[in-house]
């Protein structure tokens, strides 16, 4: 263990490296223009991982995801940074509520191709079968997307009338893959749409799709399908998680819903928290309607100061570039620059540097 400490000072945001993780599907060139990447391209890197602690669960990468400070003289990762004084960087009301590990990840995902249709556990299935106090609700918040194929950005969400385990386990004995779809709803999205996606629901980001993705901190993912719409072969494990073929079945919830019914259920309306002189601050999920996690969205055409409570948050800048001033500190950030807040941090100033409004994702752990 590093002694992360004498390094890393928890009274002003600490900048994070991008770190790009291995998925079973296509996409990232997105992500690649985003960060001024020359030659973008898809590939089996299709996520950016934020203010991560989390390592992957694909066997042979399990270094994935895991954030390392933006120093070059150093390969510290947030993780180690936040073992080293949890109550110091991530607050003591969350540690004595939720423990030494932030409770959340996020994801910047870029898909070119349809995502396998999957589902995850709630917390009680996922420390019955994996041993772990998280399941893996999740939230997605779209910010771009491509048309591909002719078909603009799509995702399926949720079972239609009529859908049985009995049914389902056979759509996937069969690998019926057009029948598995036909049980799920399809919504065309835009950019500015979120939706809650509650562990249990099934559910598939289809292609052309650039959103962020807030969640609880686990990988635990049940594939419905033995091979990817690109023909990369899905490992059993990668499917079933260990858990063996019969009990994946049991992780889905058999609820079903009418499309309007399902849009309603799970689509959230954005709420503006604050707004002044061409400032604001936009909640796009909150725990109001989940207490796992919050994200915020600010636009900066001048400058914001931004108040802290006593625990952890995140920053991701969207677009444009800015100049974060923290007791006289001043740090430069732009597009594609994320940061961790220590909950020591009480305030900052955000001052927008560009003629366009700056946009920036605010992102938060579970309710404390």
């Amino acid at each position: 263990m590093k002694d992360v400490q004498v390094e890393i000072e928890s009274s002003k945001p600490i900048k994070l490296k991008p770190t790009r993780s291995w998925r079973t599907y296509l996409g990232g060139k997105l992500i690649d223009q985003l960060h001024g990447i020359d030659d973008p391209k898809d590939s089996h890197f299709p996520e950016e991982w934020m203010i991560s602690i989390v390592s992957s669960r694909t066997i042979g990468r399990e270094d994935d995801g895991l954030n390392k400070i933006d120093l070059s003289d150093t390969d510290i990762t947030l993780k180690e940074i936040v073992e080293s004084n949890p109550e110091e960087f991530l607050g003591k009301r969350h540690v004595e509520r939720i423990g030494s590990q932030t409770g959340v990840l996020v994801k910047l995902i870029d898909s070119a191709e349809r995502l396998i249709i999957q589902v995850h556990p709630d917390k009680e299935k996922a420390q019955a079968f994996f041993g772990s106090k998280y399941g893996k609700t999740e939230c997605w918040h779209f910010v771009g997307g491509r048309v591909i194929n002719g078909e603009p950005p799509h995702v399926y969400v949720g079972f239609k009338a009529g859908v049985t385990r009995e049914r389902w386990v056979k759509l996937f004995l069969d690998q019926d893959i057009q029948g598995m779809l036909s049980c799920l709803h399809k919504y065309y999205v835009s950019p500015g749409d979120t939706f809650l996606i509650e562990a249990g629901v099934p559910h598939a980001i289809g292609p052309g799709c650039l959103l962020v993705e807030i969640q609880e901190p686990t990988d635990y993912t049940i594939r419905m399908e033995r091979t990817s719409p690109s023909g990369l072969y899905i490992e059993d494990y990668l499917i079933h998680q260990g858990i063996g073929f019969d009990k994946m079945f049991d992780i889905f919830k058999y609820e079903s819903f009418s499309w309007e019914e399902t849009l309603k259920k799970w689509q959230v309306n954005p709420q503006v928290l604050t707004e002044s002189e061409g400032n604001r601050e936009t909640e796009l999920i909150g725990y109001r309607q989940t207490p796992y996690f919050r994200m915020t969205q600010l636009e900066i055409t001048d400058q914001m100061r931004i108040q802290g409570d006593g625990v952890f948050s995140g920053i991701y800048i969207l677009s444009g570039n800015a100049s974060i001033i923290t007791d006289g500190i001043t740090q430069n950030v732009n597009k594609g620059d994320q940061l961790f807040i220590p909950s020591q941090v009480s305030s900052f100033t955000i001052i927008n540097n560009g003629d366009d409004p700056l946009k920036a994702l605010r992102l938060f752990g579970p309710e404390v």
